[in-house]
């Protein structure tokens, strides 16, 4: 019996590794739906996390609008409206108003209050 159990450990412990990095795949537009506060970004998931105030409001009409407060107060507060579509699984977003090219973010967690996302060059981390 013991080796039985001995030799599906293995087998148990690979399909929970594999599992524990799952990206998590949106549904709709309405999974992201509101006001999020991104408060952090970062070039590597697990490296430095850069402090930074900017508010990303997901509409209904595939709106998002992003508004972001200079912490030196030069210029105190920008807000720009891009366009964004989830599509499997993933958030693609503008990259530039106006301009038909979208990066992709792929949701890496995300809860009820806090999301994090992996997009073309930097990872970002949000609350609600």
């Amino acid at each position: 019996m013991i080796i039985k159990y001995t030799k599906l450990l293995p087998l148990v412990a690979v399909l929970f590794v594999g599992s524990v990095g799952a990206d998590v795949s949106l549904k709709s537009n309405d999974d992201i739906i509101g006001k999020w506060n991104v408060y952090a970004e970062a070039a590597k998931l697990d490296g430095e996390k850069k402090k930074i105030q900017v508010e990303w409001i997901f509409e209904r009409d595939g709106t998002l609008q992003t508004i972001s407060t200079d912490s030196v107060g030069r210029t105190k507060e920008m807000k720009i409206a891009i366009k964004y579509f989830v599509e499997n699984g993933e958030i693609k977003k503008q990259t530039t108003p106006g301009r038909d090219k979208y990066e992709s973010c792929k949701v890496i967690e995300k809860d009820a209050d806090k999301m994090t996302l992996k997009c073309t060059y930097l990872f970002y981390f949000l609350t609600k």
